[in-house]
């Protein structure tokens, strides 16, 4: 999938595309199911299938009050994308200066000179251009004008979670809850955090229990402090594929039994003391919230629950296939 981060970065002789945009954080099934049908149209009518979408987030720019907690990176975003099949994504800075183009301006501008849209994929609810202006009725008119199809879509998903459609507003609020069971059910695959394996104080290790404490760079919403069943990915250093999934607990907090301060997350791969993954790229997945953070009032005591949840993971991720 090609990768482009400004109007210029797009090939000259780049070929018809079918077209989608949106923020696409967390790229959630409701995301999934348009950007398939982008695929489809695409492949159809011998186009290029392409996704537009923006970093940072446009609330962030203008409302930085109101600035929603981001489930992905850009760069996690991008992956996802890529995972569906599209053939590229153009990232656009969003800035003050950009939220002042008409609905025609930015039309013309992304759609027509520098992506040759054949076809645009969008929801019903979709808004663009200065103040939001414009809706699908004004992308109509202009598909008409401009010679491209607007093929506008439902919302997705409208009874599929409790009577709520996918959203990437009822996902983070999930992740933020630690509900991390029902973030997977809008995912379609269990919620992921990514970063380096760092040193910590090695607690972990003197109570049998070592764990790979993730850099505090790490990218992804972190969920709510508790221990959490997942699984511990392995990537491939130089590609970021996966190179091995390993079941874990996972514990986010700041280790309030020994006074700690800073929030981490970290996963102790089950019954595993050998593994040594200090500067190795790890992804974590998160399959089930066990309990919230605890403070003990004697080692004893936490290694005892220690034990017990390592069981809980055994038990629920036994019944997994991971992703």
């Amino acid at each position: 999938m090609q990768r482009w981060y400004a109007l210029e970065d797009i090939p000259s002789d780049l070929g018809p595309t079918v077209v989608t945009l949106g923020n696409f954080d967390g790229v959630h099934r409701g995301h999934r199911e348009v950007l398939g049908r982008v695929v489809r149209e695409a492949r159809e009518r011998g186009a290029t299938p392409v996704a537009v979408t923006f970093e940072p987030h446009p609330v962030t720019v203008l409302h930085p009050e109101r600035a929603p907690a981001m489930v992905m990176s850009v760069e996690q975003r991008l992956d996802a994308l890529e995972s569906v099949g599209l053939g590229a994504v153009l990232v656009l800075n969003f800035t003050r200066e950009f939220a002042q183009q008409t609905p025609e301006e930015f039309v013309e501008r992304t759609f027509v000179d520098g992506l040759h849209a054949v076809a645009v994929v969008v929801g019903r609810d979709t808004r663009f251009g200065v103040r939001n202006s414009g809706d699908v009725g004004t992308l109509t008119e202009l598909g008409e004008k401009h010679g491209f199809e607007v093929i506008a879509l439902d919302d997705i998903g409208e009874a599929s979670h409790e009577g709520r459609r996918w959203s990437s507003t009822q996902l983070r609020a999930e992740i933020l809850d630690g509900k991390v069971s029902h973030a997977s059910e809008i995912l379609g695959r269990p919620h992921r955090v990514t970063g380096t394996v760092v040193h910590g104080d090695h607690r972990g290790r003197e109570l049998g229990f070592p764990t790979a404490n993730l850099s505090q760079d790490h990218e992804g919403l972190v969920p709510s402090d508790g221990v959490y069943a997942g699984w511990l990915i392995r990537l491939d250093l130089d590609t970021g594929a996966v190179d091995r999934t390993l079941p874990a607990a996972i514990s986010v907090g700041t280790n309030p039994t020994f006074d700690g301060h800073q929030r981490r997350v970290e996963a102790y791969v089950l019954d595993r003391t050998d593994l040594d993954l200090y500067g190795e790229r790890v992804a974590v997945d998160f399959v089930s919230h066990l309990r919230p953070t605890l403070r003990f009032d004697s080692i004893e005591g936490l290694v005892t629950q220690m034990r017990e949840d390592v069981a809980r993971c055994r038990e629920i991720l036994s019944a997994i296939v991971p992703a």
